[in-house]
C-alpha cells in the first residue's frame, strides 16, 4: 500500500504464551525477551510458488486421494476470502488446508488414535485466490479427536489452514472452527484466548445459501491478514 501504514496490531486479542491449562505452552513458551529478526532478501522474494504447479483436484478433498471409492462422513463446502487489514481483496494467495478424517485421525505416522484411516482420504489440500480474494474447497467434516492434556481432554473438529505470501518465509497459520460445536468452550487452547471476538473470528458459520442441496452443506471463514482485529494466527502470536 503506498503511502499507507500498517495498523497496530490490538495485542488485547492474544493469548499469553504460558497459559498453564494447555500443557504444552508450559515447555514451548519463551523464557525469554523475544527478539525481532529482520528477514534477508532471499527470504522476501523467493522461493515463489507458481500457479502452474496447482492440479485440478487440488481443492477437492472428496476426490484428491480416493482410490476407488469416496471418504466416509459429512460432505461440505468450505469458502472464504483473503483480506486486508482494509477491508480489501488479496489476489493470487496461495491456501493450503489440511484435516483429520470424519473419525477423527490424520492420515500421518505418529497419529495412534483408534479411529481407522479412511482408505479414500488424504485430508490435504491447496488452492489460490481469485481476484476477489475468494477461495472453496470441498471435504468432508472433520471429527473430533482425544488428546494427551488432561484425563478427557478432546480437540473440537477443526480444519488447518496456511496463507503464504510473496515467499515461502511469509507464511500465517490458523485454524477453522465451526458454528455450534459443544466441545469448543471446553477446548484448553481455545480456552486461552482472551478475547471472544478473536476467538468468534476462528469459529466458521453455516452457510446454507452457499450450500449445494441435496449434496453438501456450507461453512465460510474470512482470513484477514493484518490489522486491530486480524485473524489470530498461532504462529504469529507476537503480531503479523
Amino acid at each position: 500500500m503506498t503511502g499507507s501504514e500498517f495498523f497496530q496490531r490490538d495485542r488485547t486479542l492474544h493469548p499469553p504464551a504460558l497459559t498453564p491449562n494447555y500443557k504444552t505452552s508450559v515447555k514451548r513458551s519463551p523464557q525469554h525477551a523475544l527478539l525481532s529478526l529482520e528477514c534477508s532478501m532471499s527470504e522476501m522474494t523467493g522461493p515463489r510458488f507458481g500457479h502452474g504447479d496447482l492440479g485440478p483436484l487440488d481443492n477437492d478433498l472428496i476426490r484428491n486421494y480416493a482410490h476407488g471409492g469416496e471418504p466416509v462422513g459429512e460432505r461440505i463446502v468450505v469458502h472464504g476470502r483473503v483480506l486486508d487489514e482494509t477491508g480489501r481483496p488479496v489476489p493470487g494467495t496461495l491456501v493450503e488446508f489440511w484435516q483429520a478424517n470424519a473419525g477423527g485421525r490424520y492420515r500421518h505416522k505418529k497419529d495412534t488414535y483408534l479411529a481407522p484411516i479412511d482408505p479414500n482420504f488424504g485430508g490435504c489440500g491447496r488452492t489460490l485466490t481469485d481476484a476477489e480474494g475468494r477461495y472453496h474447497f470441498r471435504t468432508v467434516k472433520p471429527g473430533a479427536y482425544p488428546w494427551r492434556n488432561w484425563v478427557n481432554n478432546w480437540r473440537p473438529a477443526h480444519i488447518h489452514f496456511s496463507v503464504f505470501g510473496t515467499g515461502f518465509a511469509q507464511r500465517l497459520i490458523t485454524q477453522m472452527y465451526f458454528e455450534g460445536d459443544p466441545l469448543i468452550p471446553h477446548c484448553p487452547i481455545l480456552a486461552a484466548i482472551p478475547d471472544r471476538e478473536a476467538l468468534a473470528q476462528l469459529i466458521a458459520p453455516l452457510d446454507l445459501n452457499a450450500s449445494i442441496p441435496l449434496d453438501s452443506l456450507a461453512y465460510k471463514f474470512d482470513i484477514v491478514l493484518r490489522g486491530r482485529r486480524s485473524t489470530l494466527f498461532e504462529n504469529r502470536l507476537e503480531g503479523n
